[in-house]
């Protein structure tokens, strides 16, 4: 598995940090549609301590967060959204199929479908080895950075 993008580069484009942050590397990027990125899940991440801790799994709304964040950096990463920055307008037909546990290596998959003006619909889905573990739907909205 080839790393297009590490953890650094990905922070220069989107503005998540710590401890909302779920982005590990970027494995396959095509032609500003489709992206992969990966997250890498260890015991030592904070939603494991007190999300089911006898049966630790990720939550089904950080994988979603996941998916959104690798949208994000598929969408800032356009010539025509450098310097922005891409929001969740909607999320549509979430499904979870299957449990993330520590030890997984969730796949972020984003495929942008329609985009008119600032904004856009996209699928999305997340895989552990060849097993969807979450889809759906997104709308999002690109606007300008916030100015601190």
């Amino acid at each position: 598995m080839e790393i297009l993008m590490n953890v650094e580069e990905i922070m220069e484009i989107i503005p998540n940090r710590f401890p909302i942050y779920y982005l590990d590397a970027v494995v396959e990027f095509e032609d500003e549609k489709h992206i992969t990125a990966v997250k890498n899940l260890t015991m030592n991440e904070d939603f494991f301590q007190g999300y089911f801790p006898n049966d630790p799994m990720m939550p089904g709304t950080l994988i979603v967060e996941a998916l959104a964040q690798a949208g994000s950096l598929l969408i800032l990463k356009s010539e025509a959204f450098q310097g922005k920055t891409a929001y969740i307008g909607g999320i549509n037909k979430a499904v979870f199929h299957e449990k993330v546990k520590p030890g997984d290596t969730l796949f972020l998959n984003f495929d942008i479908e329609k985009i008119k003006g600032p904004v856009g619909t996209a699928k999305a889905w997340a895989t552990v080895g060849d097993t969807v573990v979450t889809d759906c739907q997104f709308t999002f909205i690109v606007g300008d950075k916030e100015q601190k």
